[in-house]
């Protein structure tokens, strides 16, 4: 695994980045996912601080399980383009319809997972209200909500570690799920630093855009929004992910066709 493989990988990659065909495959999974965000956005309003923080991290597992299945897709199709291989999309939809449904409940543990912090959040929450002594005890055990936040952010990125190595497994091997992934798990734990590396290359694309898009989101909410305290900002949130998605597009392909590079990298090292 030389720097001339990485970089053919890389290229082939974002060059089959914008098909037209996974354009118009990808772009309403986007979209169902910004009417997903933007539908608990809407709930969040005027919300407590405990429910805001559900509304802000379970579209993020929801979203994740979503592509989860839709990456098993995506990267069956990518691994026929890599090999010239012509194919109908309808074809291998239907070979992996099976695969695809079974893999969307690999979604189910961290979602589960960040339901029982959120439930643990919600008792220290309780706490604080407790008359009398609920300010102190706020005070003594604030790095306990902290460690919970935390520990929900490195479970999103974990969610977004097993989208890259699990799916294109799952998408070339017809073994257990458990299976695959502690064969997996073993891998990474041979490549440590490897996967690490490959991974931020992957998803670099996707944070870069949506940093674009979330700061040119704010600058337009500051300068152009009519309504910042009513719900029918709601409206143009619904409007501006629309640009969102198309722009989200191409660097998602990229990411599960990376993922598949990747995976194919550390198989020939094997």
């Amino acid at each position: 695994m030389t720097f001339k493989d990485i970089e053919k990988c890389f290229n082939r990659a974002l060059l089959l980045s914008f098909n037209k065909k996974k354009i118009f495959l990808v772009f309403p999974i986007l979209i169902l996912s910004a009417i997903l965000v933007v539908f608990c956005r809407a709930l969040a309003f005027n919300a407590s601080g405990w429910i805001i923080m559900s509304l802000i991290f379970l579209p993020i597992f929801l979203i994740t399980g979503l592509f989860l299945a839709a990456g098993v897709f995506l990267n069956r199709i990518y691994y026929h383009e890599m090999k010239n291989i012509k194919l109908h999309y309808t074809d291998v939809f239907k070979k992996s319809f099976d695969v695809i449904i079974g893999t969307s409940y690999l979604s189910v543990p961290p979602i589960l997972t960040y339901l029982l912090l959120w439930v643990i959040f919600g008792i220290f929450v309780l706490l604080k209200e407790i008359p009398g002594i609920g300010q102190f005890i706020a005070v003594v055990l604030s790095f306990a909500p902290f460690l919970i936040i935390f520990a929900s952010i490195l479970l999103c990125i974990l969610n977004l570690a097993l989208l890259f190595f699990i799916s294109p497994a799952i998408a070339l091997k017809d073994k257990g799920k458990f299976t695959l992934a502690k064969d997996v798990f073993e891998n990474l734990k041979k490549n440590i630093l490897s996967s690490i590396l490959f991974f931020i290359v992957g998803i670099f694309p996707i944070l870069f855009v949506l940093g674009i898009l979330i700061l040119s989101a704010v600058i337009t909410d500051i300068g152009y929004s009519f309504y910042p305290h009513s719900l029918s900002v709601i409206l143009e949130w619904f409007f501006i992910s629309l640009p969102f998605a198309l722009f989200l597009t191409p660097v998602v392909i990229f990411f599960f066709n990376f993922s598949l590079e990747t995976y194919n990298l550390f198989q020939k090292k094997v």
